[in-house]
Formats: C-alpha cells, sequence, structure tokens
C-alpha cells in the first residue's frame, strides 16, 4: 500500500497530541515531520522525521498531505499556500476567519483537485457519538430543542499569546464554539437563524470568553454555550423530544490520554467511565423509561481513516470545506447578531 506522505505546519499541542499519534500509527500514512520555528521538538518523539526551518522548504519536500494546525488566524494563508502548491489540507478549527476565505479555501481545493478537510475530531468523542445514536434512533419523537455546552473553570488567561491578543482569530467563539457549532450541523444541518449573546467575563481579558448562540431550525432550537466560569459542570448535551429527554456529561478520555502520553489502541481506546453514562428518561412501546445508556467508544482515528479514503479513492472528506463554511457562516452571523443586538438570518 502507497502510503500518504503527510508534514505538520507546527509541532505544539495540536500537532504532539491530535495529530502525530493517528499519523503515526495509521498504515496508511508515513508522518514526514514537521515545520518548526523555534523549538525542535518532533524528532525527541519521532527521530526518523524532519524538522523543516520553512513552509517552502516543507512544501518543496515530497509531501501530499499538509496539516495546517497553526494559530486560527494564519490558516487561510497557510493553507491557501498549501492548496496551490496543489497538496491535500488538514485544516484545524476554526477553519478561518471569515466565510469568504473558507469560500475562497473550498474554491481553490476543487480548481486544484485536491482534497480539504477540516478537523473537527470532536464528532469521534464518545459524548456525541451516543447523543448521535439516541437522536438517529427516533427514541425522543420529534426534536423540541437541544442545548450544547463546552464548559471549563479557568479564569486564568492563556500564556499563549495568540490566544489572548485581540485578532480575528482569538476567542471562545473561535476556540471551543466550533466544536459545538460543527456537532450541531453534522446532527441538524444549518439553521434558518442566529442570535448571538458574546462576553469578556474574565479580568483583564482582552477576547471573548463566553457565548450563548441561539440556532433557529424551523421546528426547533438548539442552544450553544461556552464560558470559563463553570465550576460545577452542566450537561454537555441536553436533548428535548416530545417524547422523552437524553441528557449526557461530557466525558470523552481521548484528549487526557494523550496528553499524558497515552498511544491510540484500536482495542480499548476511548472507552468512558460508567459513571459519566448518560440519562435517558422517554416512551418506548408505551411504556415510559428512564435508564442509563451505555457510552460508544470515541476515535478519533475514524477522522484520519476518513482523510485517506478520501485521498485514496476520491471519496468524499470526512468533514467538508462546506462543512466548515456553514459553522464560519454561524460563527459570522453570531458576531453580527452581538453587535446589532437582533437575530441575522442565513
Amino acid at each position: 500500500m502507497q502510503k500518504i506522505k503527510t508534514a505538520l505546519l507546527s509541532y505544539g499541542m495540536s500537532g504532539k497530541v491530535f495529530h502525530a499519534p493517528f499519523l503515526d500509527i495509521h498504515p496508511g500514512f508515513e508522518l514526514l515531520g514537521s515545520w518548526e520555528r523555534t523549538k525542535k521538538l518532533i524528532q525527541e518523539d519521532y527521530p526518523y522525521v524532519k524538522s523543516y526551518p520553512s513552509i517552502d522548504d516543507l512544501l518543496e519536500d515530497d509531501v501530499d498531505l499538509v496539516i495546517v494546525n497553526t494559530p486560527v488566524g494564519t490558516h487561510y494563508e497557510y493553507a491557501k499556500k498549501v492548496l496551490l502548491a496543489g497538496k491535500h489540507a488538514v485544516v484545524e478549527k476554526a477553519f478561518t476567519t471569515t466565510v469568504a476565505e473558507a469560500q475562497e479555501l473550498a474554491q481553490i481545493a476543487e480548481e486544484k483537485r485536491v482534497k480539504l478537510a477540516v478537523f473537527q475530531n470532536r464528532r469521534w468523542d464518545s459524548d456525541f457519538k451516543t447523543v448521535q445514536k439516541i437522536i438517529n434512533d427516533g427514541v425522543l419523537g420529534d426534536l423540541v430543542e437541544a442545548e450544547f455546552h463546552f464548559d471549563r473553570y479557568n479564569p486564568l488567561l492563556s500564556p499563549k499569546a495568540h490566544k489572548e491578543t485581540a485578532n480575528d482569530g482569538a476567542g471562545v467563539l473561535k476556540d471551543l464554539g466550533p466544536h459545538i457549532i460543527d456537532q450541531a450541523v453534522c446532527l441538524f444541518g444549518s439553521p434558518k437563524s442566529v442570535f448571538g449573546d458574546i462576553r469578556i467575563t474574565r479580568e483583564n481579558s482582552l477576547v471573548d470568553d463566553w457565548i450563548d448562540l441561539l440556532l433557529i431550525y424551523d421546528d426547533f432550537r438548539v442552544r450553544i454555550k461556552a464560558g470559563f466560569f463553570v465550576r460545577e459542570a452542566n450537561p454537555a448535551y441536553t436533548v428535548h423530544g416530545k417524547k422523552g429527554s437524553f441528557l449526557k456529561p461530557r466525558g470523552d478520555v481521548q484528549e487526557d490520554d494523550l496528553k499524558i502520553g497515552e498511544k491510540p489502541n484500536l482495542e480499548s481506546w476511548g472507552t468512558e467511565s460508567e459513571d459519566l453514562q448518560g440519562i435517558l428518561h422517554t416512551e418506548i412501546d408505551g411504556k415510559v423509561i428512564r435508564e442509563k445508556v451505555s457510552t460508544l467508544k470515541g476515535n478519533y482515528f475514524s477522522f484520519f481513516d476518513g482523510v485517506f479514503n478520501s485521498i485514496t479513492n476520491d471519496t468524499e472528506e470526512p468533514v467538508t470545506a462546506q462543512d466548515g463554511v456553514k459553522v464560519m457562516q454561524i460563527i459570522e452571523a453570531a458576531i453580527a447578531s452581538n453587535a446589532q443586538r437582533t437575530v441575522i438570518n442565513l
């Protein structure tokens, strides 16, 4: 099997935790190395790969696929350069900083006949996969409302300057927001309109750190919330239908395991603790039930498997550029809504 030669545009947390471990174990990829500006760290973990001094050196190498995992404000510039060089690309979230940038990248990829995927790995979280199954099984009846949270308790500013400096790519709306906005789009498609409330709550913060978005669909509503002052966690997912409800805590273990150096395996990987199971309270065949639901396993490997298949078999990317455009449309609408204090139609 011919391997897809792949390089990263950075080897910070995302490269070390979310990308390199899966590219290294997947039989369809060959990890070539990473562009490293100052710290030269990738060869400590993978001695057989390269540390590129510049993006141009990386693109001049025999590379097929480039992971654009740099700060959000650079995604458009670097992804465009990668695509124009005729390389396939995976771009971290948020995909870009504007809808226009996202649409241009999608168009370039189509013209160059290369694959362009957005790294929305949270579609393969154990908690979300379980919520998705409950909804697809139809056991809640016609949906009335859903509420997705990505909350933390962290009043301190990040030491990473690009996350706390006022710029088009900073703030929780474009950091945690894309995860749960994409999950809503994955489940329900694009909303008809958006109302957004965006705030700064941390002392001395220059960027938004609290969001409350209302996604308005024809027959139901989805609320998207994220903030840094939630010491006692809300359910990450609350879904109410005309027959019943499903509540699920956030419980996926993959990020925590990857951060401590655990290597993904396909046997026990992504298994949540049983005490984080969701509660299903509904009516099935005329009988009201209230019970815990076993959580499906999470596995980010599936995303990379999808990228491999899209390149080798010319199938659709696991998260398409158009998916990325839809998320950016919601983000842009939320920003406009917050500024105008009104509902914005998509």
